[in-house]
């Protein structure tokens, strides 16, 4: 089978696109990651490029030594990814020591993986381990109206995920455990990775203040429709807050509770705080 014809492929390509579509990626904006499957290995093996040069992550993931990658490229447009694959992908394969990368497919006009890899690989690393290997998907995108309410909100885990939670019924169905929310740091670096992995132990969704949101999960529709969820909620957030510092009415905590309780989910009472 072609790679380009592999289901894991076309499934990666909707997704860059359908983020497109929805303006979450001017420019260059934004980057996409899928760990593969062993047998999606094996598959495509024989169309693999000859192994060449090992390149320096920037960091260190152990835990995905000997995994390939399907990433987006660096100073590549997402609006591009649907016309030419090739061009704007890259199959990447990690060494015996998760300290390297070298490039089996894709960027055949020349480039990099997405020059935030040190954070993606750190966040697969978290999430393999934290959920028995079965998230797959990293996804950043500079979506609006979060980025929006990080100007205007207190950059706390515990406000975001309230704010968010009281904005659209759906939210503490879809992510029960909450956001967390990083400062404004800069992007690209093992700092900013580092900080982003270890909110990941707790969260499937971190905010980078004045820049965008990551998200991980087990698959193309679930990680983009819980982007797109929180997206939606900071969206009607920040219309309710364009009409009015104060709301007349919310979902209060007991709401939440009888909501967790109808719906099966758990939600932490750290979130179910009592407002002034």
């Amino acid at each position: 089978m072609r790679i380009l014809e592999s289901k894991f492929v076309q499934g990666f390509i909707k997704m860059a696109n359908d983020g497109y579509l929805q303006g979450w990626h001017e420019r260059n904006g934004g980057n996409l990651s899928y760990r593969l499957k062993a047998e999606e290995v094996e598959m495509i093996r024989p169309r693999l490029n000859a192994p060449g040069e090992w390149t320096p992550i920037g960091t260190e993931v152990p835990g995905l030594a000997g995994e390939f990658f399907l990433v987006t490229g660096s100073g590549k447009y997402f609006r591009n990814i649907i016309v030419d694959p090739e061009v704007c992908l890259a199959i990447i394969e990690l060494d015996e020591t998760g300290c390297n990368y070298r490039i089996r497919w894709g960027l055949v006009e020349g480039g990099r993986p997405t020059s935030e890899l040190p954070t993606h690989l750190m966040n697969h690393e978290v999430k393999k381990k934290l959920t028995n290997g079965k998230h797959r998907v990293i996804y950043h995108a500079h979506t609006t109206n979060t980025i929006a309410l990080t100007f205007v909100l207190p950059l706390d885990d515990k406000v975001f995920t309230r704010e968010l939670w009281e904005s659209a019924t759906e939210c503490p169905v879809v992510f029960p455990d909450g956001v967390g929310v990083v400062g404004w740091m800069v992007p690209g670096g093992r700092e900013i990775a580092v900080k982003t992995a270890e909110l990941m132990k707790k969260y499937d969704v971190v905010i980078w203040a004045h820049h965008g949101m990551f998200c991980s999960g087990e698959d193309f529709d679930l990680t983009f429709g819980l982007l797109h969820t929180v997206e939606k909620s900071a969206e009607i957030l920040v219309k309710i807050l364009s009409m009015t510092p104060h709301k007349l009415q919310t979902i209060q905590p007991d709401n939440f509770r009888a909501l967790a309780k109808d719906f099966k989910v758990s939600l932490p009472e750290e979130f179910l705080y009592e407002k002034e």
